[in-house]
């Protein structure tokens, strides 16, 4: 059982998306979808990505020229397995893209001199921090049962900025250009990533 705030949360952003009328939204994932998506790709939803993803499945939406992704929402259901590893893959590859590119994270030490053991290094390092899961194109959320509010995260690299405050904000913001004239400055919660945001 997830906390109720977390529900009410991914509710809350389900609603919203419903409402923007965008995309083709399936029925929500079960319990079991849940348990075997899980288990299969080794992270846990956070509680308002699963009450999200559980009141309706976003499947589809108008391609975007330039786009990534053919299909921007994750298809959790039916999705190519190998797509759905690419895609909670990619803030990390981001990640060691930059490093072969010069980039490196003081609090991993110094840098070693050859490029093997960099790899090696950032390899293991990467390992420890916290899971991203998409969202939708390039928008994450983190993992973890017993977690919601987190700040949606754009991963683009280390070009990482925060999209919304929460769920539910990221969802006016990216589809429904809601501007409740309050000031927009979410910042990032999540250890690690929240680094790269200025």
């Amino acid at each position: 059982m997830i906390g109720s705030d977390g529900v009410r949360l991914g509710t809350e952003a389900a609603h919203r998306l419903a409402l923007a009328d965008c995309c083709e939204i399936a029925p929500g994932l079960s319990d079991a979808e849940f348990t075997r998506i899980e288990a299969a790709f080794g992270f846990e939803f956070s509680a308002d990505h699963r009450a999200f993803l559980a009141a309706g499945l976003p499947v589809a939406s108008p391609p975007e020229e330039g786009a990534t992704w053919d299909q921007p929402w994750p298809d959790w259901r039916n999705g190519d397995p190998e797509d759905l590893r690419h895609r909670l893959e990619w803030p990390v590859q981001g990640v060691l893209n930059a490093k072969e590119n010069g980039w490196w994270e003081r609090a991993w030490g110094p840098r070693p001199g050859d490029e093997p053991t960099a790899m090696k290094v950032a390899e293991q390092k990467l390992a420890e921090v916290p899971q991203l899961v998409p969202v939708y194109a390039h928008r994450f959320v983190p993992a973890g049962r017993d977690t919601y509010g987190h700040p949606v995260l754009s991963v683009w690299g280390t070009d990482i900025i925060c999209y919304g405050h929460d769920l539910a904000d990221y969802i006016d913001h990216e589809f429904r250009d809601v501007d409740e004239g309050t000031p927009w400055n979410p910042q990032a919660s999540v250890t690690f990533w929240k680094n790269f945001i200025c």
